[in-house]
């Protein structure tokens, strides 16, 4: 039997705010990063944050290794296997956008690659489907720490 997760904030967020719902595949690949961006970073933060209580600059220096694209890039390349056709066409249509261009310290590949990643997460997240958004994160995470295993 599959647990349910049980997430009442964006009930509440949608009643306190009166938003509508969402219909995720209408979304631009770009829009589903933005806000797939952020709750992989949010979900990272409280990661790092739940390993104690340290400086602000040490909590975001561990979060930023994590949510930096070459990350997400190594992420998805283990990830690609695990998705269903559904979300492979979303995170190729994030892949393929047109995006901005990369950071100088990040390649076109990792960037391209990472912002699939995030249409993916932001498709989930907007689904509610935050069981299988918290399963390849996990899944993602794991395979980070057995490259640094390795390395």
């Amino acid at each position: 039997m599959e647990k349910s997760i049980k997430w009442d904030f964006d009930t509440y967020m949608q009643e306190m705010f009166q938003m509508q719902e969402v219909e995720a595949e209408t979304y631009s690949p770009l829009a589903l990063a933005y806000i797939g961006d952020c709750i992989f970073d949010l979900v990272i933060k409280n990661l790092v944050l739940n390993r104690g209580n340290k400086q602000v600059k040490k909590l975001h220096k561990e979060t930023s290794q994590i949510v930096q694209a070459s990350s997400q890039s190594k992420m998805m390349r283990v990830l690609q296997d695990e998705l269903t056709e559904e979300e492979h066409q979303i995170y190729k249509r994030g892949r393929n956008s047109k995006t901005i261009s990369p950071a100088k310290n990040q390649s076109v590949t990792d960037y391209r690659r990472a912002t699939g990643f995030e249409a993916l997460m932001g498709y989930l997240y907007l689904q509610r489907r935050y069981e299988r958004m918290l399963e390849l994160i996990k899944t993602g995470l794991d395979s980070l720490d057995n490259n640094e295993e390795q390395s």
